[in-house]
């Protein structure tokens, strides 16, 4: 009976797989290639119109550049037919001519130009200039020694300046509150990756293994067991409502990251910890009337936020799909339910007028908000289609 039942998820989660699947390829990468870089003045577009021209006219976010090299590299390294090399380099050169301070760290925001009007530090902009470095390595050899070396620095530079006494990294100069989580989130996804690829990993395994403490004794509430955004300088949480916000695709997202971590680790927390975060994500974060998972909870369960955006819905897939993978019997089935099920929640965001488009906000009465689809969210909606891709090429 399982097997029987398993056979008739698995097969729902492929046809889902495959709908995703040839919408990146046949139609999002096409499109964000054709419309997504500014070819006239360099850098990638910070939006792109529901009538895809792009909004030429907005301020470019330093975070918003490498996620798009990261969306293209890996693309580039699963054989996309896009010539995807031009945009990858050109970006790149772009980041780091327009974004580069004087130190060495990377700015936040500079105009369609490229002229800096925010130089400030921030430590979720360096989280994903190293993991656009790791992307390149992957996917350009030629570059890899030369990505690694650049990465290193910035790995360097942070510790010197930043580094917090009790695990982790300061927000910036002199010091600012609050502690957040979701940049170490990012550094953790960024050092994963190069522990992959890295010719000396050592010092991505350690900040890794650090990283992943943090969470499991800092972040992660050790009563309700739900990971928390903001905190006190000493790591508790920080005092009044904001210290409260629990978001789901956090949940989610930190889930997949503890679960990669506990499989390269062979350790079992970890993973148990990533399936109570996805537990309290499907139990308090998913709106069954709209049936996709929305931004915010308090930390009683109490919803802060009601409005469903994109991001949340691909971290509870790739979640729920590398789950899929260390389980087995009725656990691994109910993984792949819980993954058929996101990915028809992102499907809602994806269908919009012109394929590879895609809407951002889902309203609390169940109307998506017509704006410019942001360039941002490409990076979530790449990796859970890859991750989904590999989960069912693990289980077939």
């Amino acid at each position: 009976m399982l097997d029987a039942e398993y056979a008739r998820v698995l097969a729902a989660f492929s046809v889902e797989v495959s709908l995703l699947d040839d919408w990146l390829h046949s139609n999002a990468l096409p499109l964000w290639f054709e419309v997504g870089y500014d070819r006239h003045a360099g850098g990638f577009f910070e939006r792109v119109q529901l009538d895809g021209s792009p909004c030429e006219a907005d301020n470019r976010r330093a975070r918003v550049q490498p996620r798009q090299i990261y969306c293209f590299a890996a693309a580039g390294a699963r054989n996309a037919s896009i010539d995807w090399r031009e945009v990858v380099q050109h970006g790149f050169l772009w980041f780091e001519r327009v974004y580069r301070r004087d130190d060495m760290f990377f700015g936040s925001v500079a105009s369609p130009t490229g002229i800096m009007v925010d130089e400030s530090f921030d430590l979720y902009n360096q989280a994903f200039a190293l993991f656009a470095f790791a992307n390149l390595a992957v996917s350009v050899q030629d570059c890899k020694e030369i990505m690694e070396g650049k990465a290193r620095a910035l790995l360097h530079s942070l510790k010197a300046e930043y580094a917090h006494p009790e695990g982790g990294f300061h927000e910036g100069r002199p010091t600012k509150l609050p502690l957040c989580s979701n940049p170490h989130m990012h550094l953790f996804e960024a050092c994963l990756a190069w522990e992959r690829v890295a010719l000396d990993p050592a010092p991505w395994t350690a900040l890794a293994d650090e990283i992943a403490e943090l969470a499991m004794t800092r972040f992660i509430d050790g009563g309700s067991g739900a990971l928390r955004e903001f905190f006190d300088h000493d790591w508790t949480p920080f005092p009044g409502e904001k210290g409260r916000i629990v978001e789901p695709g956090h949940q989610f997202e930190w889930a997949w990251l503890l679960t990669r971590w506990g499989m390269a680790r062979s350790n079992q927390p970890a993973i148990a910890a990533a399936e109570h975060l996805f537990e309290l994500g499907v139990k308090h974060g998913v709106c069954t009337e709209r049936e996709v998972a929305f931004m915010g909870l308090f930390d009683d369960f109490s919803i802060s936020d009601p409005v469903a955006r994109l991001w949340p819905q691909t971290e509870w897939l790739k979640a729920a799909a590398l789950l899929a993978q260390v389980n087995h019997g009725e656990q691994r089935t109910n993984y792949l339910r819980q993954a058929t099920r996101a990915s028809a929640a992102l499907r809602k965001f994806l269908a919009t007028e012109i394929p590879g488009l895609w809407y951002d906000k889902l309203s609390a009465d169940g109307t998506f908000v017509h704006e410019p689809a942001p360039a941002s969210s490409f990076y979530h909606i790449l990796c859970s289609i890859y991750e989904v891709r590999d989960t069912l090429k693990q289980l077939q």
